[in-house]
Protein backbone atom coordinates (compact mmCIF):
# COMPACT_ATOMS: atom_id res chain seq x y z
CA UNK A 1 0.00 0.00 0.00
CA UNK A 2 1.48 3.38 -1.08
CA UNK A 3 1.70 6.34 1.25
CA UNK A 4 -1.23 8.13 -0.37
CA UNK A 5 -3.41 5.06 0.05
CA UNK A 6 -2.30 4.70 3.67
CA UNK A 7 -3.17 8.36 4.37
CA UNK A 8 -6.57 7.94 2.71
CA UNK A 9 -7.27 4.78 4.69
CA UNK A 10 -6.23 6.38 7.97
CA UNK A 11 -8.45 9.41 7.32
CA UNK A 12 -11.45 7.21 6.63
CA UNK A 13 -10.77 5.13 9.75
CA UNK A 14 -10.52 8.21 12.00
CA UNK A 15 -13.69 9.73 10.54
CA UNK A 16 -15.55 6.45 10.86
CA UNK A 17 -14.57 6.10 14.53
CA UNK A 18 -15.43 9.75 15.14
CA UNK A 19 -12.05 10.46 16.71
CA UNK A 20 -10.79 13.68 15.05
CA UNK A 21 -11.28 15.88 12.01
CA UNK A 22 -9.84 14.99 8.63
CA UNK A 23 -7.08 17.64 8.87
CA UNK A 24 -6.02 16.55 12.34
CA UNK A 25 -6.05 12.88 11.34
CA UNK A 26 -3.41 13.63 8.71
CA UNK A 27 -1.16 15.25 11.32
CA UNK A 28 -1.59 12.28 13.68
CA UNK A 29 -0.72 9.90 10.86
CA UNK A 30 2.51 11.78 10.16
CA UNK A 31 3.44 11.82 13.84
CA UNK A 32 2.90 8.07 14.09
CA UNK A 33 4.91 7.33 10.95
CA UNK A 34 7.73 9.51 12.25
CA UNK A 35 7.60 7.66 15.57
CA UNK A 36 7.73 4.28 13.84
CA UNK A 37 10.69 5.39 11.77
CA UNK A 38 12.40 6.57 14.95
CA UNK A 39 11.96 3.18 16.62
CA UNK A 40 13.13 1.33 13.51
CA UNK A 41 16.23 3.52 13.24
CA UNK A 42 17.04 2.82 16.91
CA UNK A 43 16.64 -0.90 16.40
CA UNK A 44 18.65 -0.97 13.14
CA UNK A 45 21.91 -2.87 13.83
CA UNK A 46 23.66 -1.03 11.01
CA UNK A 47 23.39 2.27 12.89
CA UNK A 48 25.56 1.01 15.78
CA UNK A 49 25.53 3.45 18.68
CA UNK A 50 24.13 6.30 16.57
CA UNK A 51 21.80 8.58 18.50
CA UNK A 52 18.57 9.45 16.77
CA UNK A 53 17.12 12.87 17.43
CA UNK A 54 13.84 12.79 15.66
CA UNK A 55 10.33 13.60 16.83
CA UNK A 56 9.24 12.38 20.24
CA UNK A 57 7.02 9.27 19.96
CA UNK A 58 3.31 9.85 20.44
CA UNK A 59 2.08 8.66 23.84
CA UNK A 60 -0.78 6.47 22.61
CA UNK A 61 -3.00 4.70 25.15
CA UNK A 62 -2.07 1.01 25.18
CA UNK A 63 -4.70 -1.71 25.28
CA UNK A 64 -5.75 -3.00 28.69
CA UNK A 65 -3.92 -6.31 28.23
CA UNK A 66 -0.70 -4.66 27.08
CA UNK A 67 2.35 -5.77 29.12
CA UNK A 68 5.65 -4.07 28.25
CA UNK A 69 8.48 -6.46 27.56
CA UNK A 70 11.62 -6.24 29.67
CA UNK A 71 15.04 -6.17 28.03
CA UNK A 72 17.02 -9.36 28.25
CA UNK A 73 19.64 -7.75 30.49
CA UNK A 74 17.06 -6.58 32.99
CA UNK A 75 16.93 -8.32 36.38
CA UNK A 76 13.87 -7.93 38.58
CA UNK A 77 14.88 -7.66 42.20
CA UNK A 78 12.32 -9.11 44.63
CA UNK A 79 10.65 -6.63 46.88
CA UNK A 80 11.33 -6.73 50.57
CA UNK A 81 7.74 -7.84 51.31
CA UNK A 82 8.16 -10.94 49.18
CA UNK A 83 11.04 -12.42 51.20
CA UNK A 84 9.70 -15.39 53.15
CA UNK A 85 11.34 -17.36 55.93
CA UNK A 86 13.35 -20.33 54.74
CA UNK A 87 11.31 -22.85 56.66
CA UNK A 88 8.00 -21.80 55.16
CA UNK A 89 6.44 -23.79 52.37
CA UNK A 90 4.19 -21.09 51.00
CA UNK A 91 2.37 -21.16 47.67
CA UNK A 92 4.07 -19.23 44.89
CA UNK A 93 1.65 -16.78 43.30
CA UNK A 94 1.13 -17.17 39.57
CA UNK A 95 1.00 -13.90 37.71
CA UNK A 96 -0.38 -11.11 39.86
CA UNK A 97 -0.17 -11.50 43.61
CA UNK A 98 -3.52 -12.27 45.22
CA UNK A 99 -4.73 -10.84 48.50
CA UNK A 100 -4.25 -14.23 50.16
CA UNK A 101 -0.58 -14.40 49.15
CA UNK A 102 -0.01 -10.87 50.36
CA UNK A 103 -1.62 -11.75 53.69
CA UNK A 104 0.60 -14.83 53.96
CA UNK A 105 3.69 -12.67 53.51
CA UNK A 106 2.55 -10.24 56.19
CA UNK A 107 1.77 -13.03 58.66
CA UNK A 108 5.10 -14.73 57.87
CA UNK A 109 6.96 -11.65 59.07
CA UNK A 110 5.05 -11.64 62.36
CA UNK A 111 5.86 -15.27 63.25
CA UNK A 112 9.28 -15.46 61.62
CA UNK A 113 11.19 -15.67 64.87
CA UNK A 114 8.63 -17.71 66.81
CA UNK A 115 10.46 -20.69 68.41
CA UNK A 116 9.05 -24.20 68.26
CA UNK A 117 8.56 -24.33 72.04
CA UNK A 118 6.30 -21.28 71.98
CA UNK A 119 4.57 -22.35 68.76
CA UNK A 120 3.41 -25.60 70.39
CA UNK A 121 2.53 -24.08 73.76
CA UNK A 122 -1.01 -24.89 74.90
CA UNK A 123 -3.27 -22.78 77.11
CA UNK A 124 -5.58 -24.02 79.88
CA UNK A 125 -8.00 -25.37 77.27
CA UNK A 126 -5.23 -27.15 75.40
CA UNK A 127 -5.37 -24.74 72.47
CA UNK A 128 -2.27 -23.76 70.52
CA UNK A 129 -1.90 -20.60 68.45
CA UNK A 130 -3.06 -22.64 65.45
CA UNK A 131 -6.23 -23.82 67.23
CA UNK A 132 -7.15 -20.22 68.01
CA UNK A 133 -6.34 -18.94 64.50
CA UNK A 134 -8.48 -21.67 62.92
CA UNK A 135 -11.39 -21.05 65.31
CA UNK A 136 -11.28 -17.34 64.45
CA UNK A 137 -11.23 -18.07 60.71
CA UNK A 138 -7.86 -16.40 60.08
CA UNK A 139 -6.84 -18.33 57.02
CA UNK A 140 -3.49 -16.69 56.21
CA UNK A 141 -2.23 -16.92 59.79
CA UNK A 142 -3.46 -20.53 60.00
CA UNK A 143 -1.58 -21.34 56.81
CA UNK A 144 1.70 -19.89 58.08
CA UNK A 145 1.41 -21.52 61.51
CA UNK A 146 0.46 -24.87 59.97
CA UNK A 147 3.50 -24.76 57.69
CA UNK A 148 5.77 -24.24 60.70
CA UNK A 149 4.06 -26.84 62.89
CA UNK A 150 4.11 -29.43 60.10
CA UNK A 151 7.90 -29.12 60.01
CA UNK A 152 8.08 -29.82 63.74
CA UNK A 153 5.65 -32.74 63.45
CA UNK A 154 3.10 -31.05 65.72
CA UNK A 155 0.32 -30.25 63.27
CA UNK A 156 -2.09 -32.72 64.92
CA UNK A 157 -1.78 -31.49 68.51
CA UNK A 158 -5.06 -32.04 70.37
CA UNK A 159 -6.86 -29.70 72.76
CA UNK A 160 -8.91 -30.73 75.78
CA UNK A 161 -11.67 -32.31 73.64
CA UNK A 162 -8.94 -34.15 71.72
CA UNK A 163 -9.66 -32.10 68.61
CA UNK A 164 -6.88 -31.08 66.26
CA UNK A 165 -6.87 -27.76 64.38
CA UNK A 166 -8.08 -29.72 61.35
CA UNK A 167 -11.08 -31.08 63.25
CA UNK A 168 -11.96 -27.58 64.44
CA UNK A 169 -11.83 -26.32 60.86
CA UNK A 170 -14.17 -29.15 59.83
CA UNK A 171 -16.59 -28.50 62.71
CA UNK A 172 -16.79 -24.78 61.85
CA UNK A 173 -17.20 -25.57 58.13
CA UNK A 174 -14.18 -23.54 57.00
CA UNK A 175 -13.50 -25.45 53.82
CA UNK A 176 -10.61 -23.26 52.64
CA UNK A 177 -8.69 -23.77 55.89
CA UNK A 178 -9.58 -27.47 55.72
CA UNK A 179 -7.96 -27.64 52.28
CA UNK A 180 -4.89 -25.75 53.50
CA UNK A 181 -4.38 -28.04 56.49
CA UNK A 182 -4.77 -31.14 54.32
CA UNK A 183 -2.09 -29.69 52.03
CA UNK A 184 0.26 -29.52 55.02
CA UNK A 185 -0.49 -33.14 55.95
CA UNK A 186 -3.24 -33.01 58.60
CA UNK A 187 -4.51 -36.44 59.63
CA UNK A 188 -7.87 -37.10 57.99
CA UNK A 189 -8.79 -40.12 60.14
CA UNK A 190 -7.98 -38.85 63.62
CA UNK A 191 -10.54 -39.26 66.45
CA UNK A 192 -11.77 -36.73 68.99
CA UNK A 193 -12.98 -37.29 72.57
CA UNK A 194 -16.19 -38.93 71.30
CA UNK A 195 -14.45 -41.16 68.79
CA UNK A 196 -15.60 -39.04 65.85
CA UNK A 197 -13.52 -38.70 62.74
CA UNK A 198 -13.80 -35.53 60.63
CA UNK A 199 -16.20 -37.47 58.39
CA UNK A 200 -18.47 -38.11 61.37
CA UNK A 201 -18.54 -34.38 62.11
CA UNK A 202 -19.34 -33.51 58.49
CA UNK A 203 -22.14 -36.09 58.43
CA UNK A 204 -23.55 -34.81 61.73
CA UNK A 205 -23.60 -31.17 60.66
CA UNK A 206 -24.31 -31.60 56.94
CA UNK A 207 -21.06 -29.95 55.90
CA UNK A 208 -19.24 -30.50 52.65
CA UNK A 209 -17.13 -33.64 52.69
CA UNK A 210 -13.40 -33.65 51.98
CA UNK A 211 -12.91 -35.37 48.63
CA UNK A 212 -10.04 -35.49 46.18
CA UNK A 213 -7.33 -35.84 48.85
CA UNK A 214 -4.48 -38.30 48.43
CA UNK A 215 -4.95 -39.73 51.95
CA UNK A 216 -6.83 -42.96 52.40
CA UNK A 217 -10.11 -42.12 54.11
CA UNK A 218 -11.68 -44.61 56.53
CA UNK A 219 -15.33 -44.23 55.58
CA UNK A 220 -16.37 -47.23 57.70
CA UNK A 221 -14.80 -46.01 60.96
CA UNK A 222 -17.06 -46.45 64.01
CA UNK A 223 -17.34 -43.74 66.64
CA UNK A 224 -17.76 -44.57 70.33
CA UNK A 225 -21.53 -44.91 69.78
CA UNK A 226 -20.90 -47.65 67.23
CA UNK A 227 -21.91 -45.53 64.23
CA UNK A 228 -20.20 -44.96 60.90
CA UNK A 229 -20.34 -41.55 59.20
CA UNK A 230 -23.13 -42.87 56.95
CA UNK A 231 -25.18 -43.94 59.97
CA UNK A 232 -24.72 -40.45 61.45
CA UNK A 233 -25.86 -38.77 58.24
CA UNK A 234 -28.99 -40.94 58.04
CA UNK A 235 -29.91 -40.25 61.68
CA UNK A 236 -29.35 -36.53 61.12
CA UNK A 237 -31.65 -36.60 58.10
CA UNK A 238 -34.23 -38.50 60.18
CA UNK A 239 -34.08 -35.76 62.81
CA UNK A 240 -34.95 -33.10 60.22
CA UNK A 241 -37.83 -35.22 58.87
CA UNK A 242 -39.15 -35.66 62.42
CA UNK A 243 -38.88 -31.94 63.12
CA UNK A 244 -40.82 -31.11 59.98
CA UNK A 245 -43.54 -33.63 60.86
CA UNK A 246 -43.96 -32.40 64.42
CA UNK A 247 -44.10 -28.67 63.65
CA UNK A 248 -47.49 -26.98 63.90
CA UNK A 249 -48.08 -24.37 61.20
CA UNK A 250 -44.43 -23.74 60.37
CA UNK A 251 -43.56 -20.49 58.64
CA UNK A 252 -42.11 -20.43 55.14
CA UNK A 253 -38.67 -19.53 56.46
CA UNK A 254 -38.49 -22.59 58.72
CA UNK A 255 -39.76 -24.86 55.95
CA UNK A 256 -37.11 -23.49 53.58
CA UNK A 257 -34.38 -23.80 56.22
CA UNK A 258 -35.23 -27.40 57.07
CA UNK A 259 -35.53 -28.31 53.39
CA UNK A 260 -32.03 -26.94 52.84
CA UNK A 261 -30.71 -29.04 55.73
CA UNK A 262 -32.37 -32.13 54.27
CA UNK A 263 -30.68 -31.52 50.91
CA UNK A 264 -27.31 -31.10 52.66
CA UNK A 265 -27.66 -34.45 54.43
CA UNK A 266 -28.76 -36.22 51.27
CA UNK A 267 -25.71 -34.82 49.50
CA UNK A 268 -23.50 -36.10 52.34
CA UNK A 269 -25.09 -39.54 52.08
CA UNK A 270 -24.58 -39.69 48.33
CA UNK A 271 -20.93 -38.66 48.60
CA UNK A 272 -20.24 -41.13 51.41
CA UNK A 273 -21.72 -43.95 49.35
CA UNK A 274 -19.65 -42.81 46.38
CA UNK A 275 -16.57 -42.95 48.61
CA UNK A 276 -17.35 -46.56 49.44
CA UNK A 277 -19.54 -46.43 52.55
CA UNK A 278 -22.00 -49.33 52.72
CA UNK A 279 -25.63 -48.76 53.67
CA UNK A 280 -25.69 -52.44 54.72
CA UNK A 281 -23.15 -52.00 57.54
CA UNK A 282 -24.66 -52.69 60.96
CA UNK A 283 -24.16 -50.26 63.81
CA UNK A 284 -22.59 -51.92 66.83
CA UNK A 285 -25.24 -51.47 69.54
CA UNK A 286 -28.43 -52.94 68.05
CA UNK A 287 -27.37 -54.16 64.62
CA UNK A 288 -29.37 -51.68 62.55
CA UNK A 289 -28.43 -50.90 58.96
CA UNK A 290 -29.20 -47.64 57.21
CA UNK A 291 -32.41 -49.21 55.87
CA UNK A 292 -33.55 -49.96 59.42
CA UNK A 293 -32.75 -46.39 60.47
CA UNK A 294 -34.65 -44.87 57.57
CA UNK A 295 -37.61 -47.14 58.38
CA UNK A 296 -37.79 -45.77 61.92
CA UNK A 297 -39.09 -42.47 60.53
CA UNK A 298 -40.78 -43.93 57.41
CA UNK A 299 -38.18 -41.85 55.58
CA UNK A 300 -39.28 -42.61 52.03
CA UNK A 301 -36.69 -40.28 50.51
CA UNK A 302 -33.78 -42.28 51.94
CA UNK A 303 -35.53 -45.62 51.47
CA UNK A 304 -35.84 -44.84 47.77
CA UNK A 305 -32.17 -43.86 47.68
CA UNK A 306 -30.99 -47.10 49.29
CA UNK A 307 -33.44 -49.53 47.68
CA UNK A 308 -32.69 -48.40 44.13
CA UNK A 309 -29.25 -50.02 44.34
CA UNK A 310 -28.78 -53.47 42.79
CA UNK A 311 -27.67 -54.97 46.14
CA UNK A 312 -30.80 -53.84 47.97
CA UNK A 313 -32.59 -57.17 47.46
CA UNK A 314 -29.96 -58.87 49.61
CA UNK A 315 -30.22 -56.25 52.36
CA UNK A 316 -33.92 -55.40 52.58
CA UNK A 317 -34.62 -58.37 54.90
CA UNK A 318 -31.47 -58.16 57.04
CA UNK A 319 -32.31 -58.52 60.73
CA UNK A 320 -31.14 -56.50 63.70
CA UNK A 321 -29.73 -58.13 66.84
CA UNK A 322 -33.35 -58.59 68.02
CA UNK A 323 -34.41 -60.20 64.74
CA UNK A 324 -36.41 -57.28 63.34
CA UNK A 325 -36.37 -56.50 59.62
CA UNK A 326 -37.05 -53.05 58.20
CA UNK A 327 -40.63 -54.17 57.58
CA UNK A 328 -41.05 -54.97 61.31
CA UNK A 329 -39.83 -51.50 62.22
CA UNK A 330 -41.97 -49.52 59.79
CA UNK A 331 -45.06 -51.62 60.58
CA UNK A 332 -44.83 -50.76 64.27
CA UNK A 333 -44.94 -46.98 63.70
CA UNK A 334 -47.82 -44.87 64.98
CA UNK A 335 -49.23 -41.59 63.71
CA UNK A 336 -46.86 -41.35 60.79
CA UNK A 337 -48.40 -40.16 57.54
CA UNK A 338 -45.66 -41.80 55.46
CA UNK A 339 -46.10 -45.24 56.99
CA UNK A 340 -48.32 -46.65 54.25
CA UNK A 341 -46.02 -45.43 51.48
CA UNK A 342 -42.95 -46.83 53.27
CA UNK A 343 -44.54 -50.26 53.70
CA UNK A 344 -45.52 -50.31 50.02
CA UNK A 345 -41.98 -49.39 49.02
CA UNK A 346 -40.38 -52.12 51.14
CA UNK A 347 -42.85 -54.71 49.83
CA UNK A 348 -42.15 -53.73 46.21
CA UNK A 349 -38.39 -54.04 46.82
CA UNK A 350 -38.60 -57.56 48.27
CA UNK A 351 -39.56 -57.07 51.91
CA UNK A 352 -40.75 -60.35 53.46
CA UNK A 353 -44.02 -59.97 55.43
CA UNK A 354 -43.59 -63.56 56.68
CA UNK A 355 -40.29 -62.92 58.46
CA UNK A 356 -40.39 -63.39 62.24
CA UNK A 357 -38.25 -61.65 64.82
CA UNK A 358 -36.67 -63.37 67.82
CA UNK A 359 -39.94 -62.99 69.72
CA UNK A 360 -41.69 -64.91 66.92
CA UNK A 361 -43.63 -61.85 65.77
CA UNK A 362 -44.68 -61.09 62.22
CA UNK A 363 -44.72 -57.49 60.93
CA UNK A 364 -48.54 -57.52 60.77
CA UNK A 365 -48.71 -58.33 64.49
CA UNK A 366 -46.91 -55.06 65.31
CA UNK A 367 -49.31 -52.79 63.41
CA UNK A 368 -51.23 -50.27 65.52
CA UNK A 369 -55.00 -50.10 65.49
CA UNK A 370 -56.84 -47.53 63.41
CA UNK A 371 -57.60 -46.73 59.77
CA UNK A 372 -53.93 -46.34 58.83
CA UNK A 373 -53.08 -49.60 60.57
CA UNK A 374 -55.81 -51.37 58.64
CA UNK A 375 -54.31 -50.16 55.35
CA UNK A 376 -50.90 -51.41 56.43
CA UNK A 377 -52.33 -54.86 57.26
CA UNK A 378 -53.97 -55.09 53.86
CA UNK A 379 -50.66 -54.26 52.19
CA UNK A 380 -48.77 -56.84 54.29
CA UNK A 381 -51.34 -59.44 53.20
CA UNK A 382 -50.47 -58.72 49.60
CA UNK A 383 -53.35 -56.39 48.79
CA UNK A 384 -53.41 -52.79 47.56
CA UNK A 385 -49.80 -52.86 46.41
CA UNK A 386 -49.44 -50.55 43.43
CA UNK A 387 -46.30 -51.29 41.46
Amino acid sequence: MHEEEQIKFFRLLCRFKGFVSEHLSLNIYRLITDSVSTVESRADPDLGSQTVTSHTPVNLIPPSNFIPALPESAVMAPQETQQLPAEQELPAPEGKMTLFHWQIQQESKKVEGLPASLLCTQDSDGDTYLHVAVAQGKRALSYVLAAKMARYGSLDIKERNEQTPFQIAVATNQHLIVSDLLTHGANLNIRDLWGRSPLHVCAEKGHSLMTGNSQSVEVEMFNYDGLTPLHVAVLSHNAVVRELREMDNPCKYMISKLAHRKRSYVECIRILMFMGASYGTKELKSGRTCIHMASEEANTELLNLFLQHPTSLALVNVKTFSGNTALHIVSSLQNNKNQVEAVKLLMRKGGDPGARNFENELPCQLVAEGPVGEKVRQILKGKQIQV
